[in-house]
């Protein structure tokens, strides 16, 4: 397997990660991240208008990525400058939509948002026992039920929303505007919504949209993975960073092998995470894809946590300041492992093979 980025990847994660660094401060990003609506619409149009979105749909869908390394290379630079933008809901919508074979050109130029909608509260994460329901009603449908934690949905215009039709699992379009939206902002920055349909009506895209769900599914846990990554590396590099300046008994406390030997093992951990996220990529449209993505947020998941707790307690105090970064990246890396299903679900669905 080749480990190196071709020269379009590379340059397109060059321009993200400068972007960022130069558009999407630190200090930027908590203004962001923890206020309503938890987005910054200029900042998203310029994103778009640097090709970012097009990244996730292939050529033929008016994009010019759509692999998994494609998602794997915007999403590192995402986790890198911690930044709260809807991308992942932007993602799992052109996957949905390339399925159906639908119009990306409003996604992939930011001019509309899309959120996905499929877990609910007594199944967050898979796509059984859904309990949102799907019946016709004149020459189109209605649903009923409650969506949870649908990431993006807070600024959505449209929602794509899994439903069940006739014992199948369908895809339906909502509109925002037809269905009652609560937007609220999650722990570790950005937004989310719960969705509540009542008899709402819906265009339906995809009548045996399983296999679209699970691939949408995949490619979100595969995002995930990839920013957790990047919030690993950047906040192991300010660790080392501090670890190299911050003195204790006249001596800089980087020169104490216990914590040597700490950060050693910190970076075998990231190198294992950056191995899986590879390998993850690579299978995204294959029919492994599935197996390959939960074995990655099960690791992920894991040693996401460890950096966490390793960065935070290297750093000592500073560490738990709001304006130091540590502990916002620390918070973003354990709440990664609860998005689209954490290192338990995971575990249990590689086991089941």
């Amino acid at each position: 397997m080749d480990f190196d980025l071709t020269e379009d990847r590379r340059m397109l994660s060059d321009t993200l990660t400068r972007y960022l660094a130069e558009q999407y401060g630190f200090e930027h990003r908590n203004s962001v991240a923890y206020t309503a609506p938890y987005h910054d619409a200029e900042k998203w149009t310029e994103m778009a208008d640097l090709g970012i979105l097009a990244a996730f749909a292939p050529e033929d869908a008016g994009g010019f990525g759509g692999t998994g390394f494609d998602v794997s290379v915007v999403f590192e630079a995402l986790g890198r400058a911690l930044c709260p933008e809807p991308m992942l809901a932007a993602l799992m919508a052109s996957r949905l939509m390339m399925a159906t074979g639908a119009d990306q050109e409003t996604l992939l130029d930011g001019s509309r948002k899309y959120a996905v909608a499929i877990g609910e509260i007594e199944c967050p994460y898979g796509l059984d026992y859904l309990a949102t329901s799907a019946s016709a009603h004149g020459d189109g449908h209605v649903l009923s039920g409650r969506k949870t934690a649908v990431y993006g949905g807070q600024t959505a215009d449209v929602f794509l929303v899994a439903a069940m039709l006739n014992g199948s699992l369908a895809l339906f379009e909502v509109a925002a505007n037809d269905a009652e939206i609560v937007g609220y902002g999650m722990m570790d920055g950005g937004g989310a919504a719960e969705v509540l349909l009542d008899g709402t009506r819906a265009k339906l895209l995809l009548a045996d949209a399983r296999d679209a769900l699970q691939d949408a599914l995949n490619a979100g846990v595969l995002a995930l993975c990839a920013e957790s990554l990047g919030a690993m590396v950047y906040s192991y590099e300010m660790l080392l960073e501090y670890l190299k300046t911050r003195k204790q008994f006249g001596v800089n406390i980087g020169r104490f092998q216990v914590l040597q030997h700490r950060a050693v093992d910190m970076l075998t951990e990231i190198e294992q995470a950056r191995s899986i996220v590879i390998k993850a990529a690579a299978e995204l449209n294959g029919p492994k894809a599935t197996r390959y993505c939960a074995m990655a947020k099960n690791l992920i998941g894991r040693a996401g946590r460890l950096i966490s707790e390793e960065s935070i307690q290297m750093h000592g105090g500073i560490a738990m300041t709001w304006e130091y970064p540590a502990s916002h990246y620390g918070k973003r890396l354990v709440m990664i492992d609860h998005q689209l299903g954490d290192t338990d679900f995971h575990l249990a669905a590689v086991m089941a093979g």
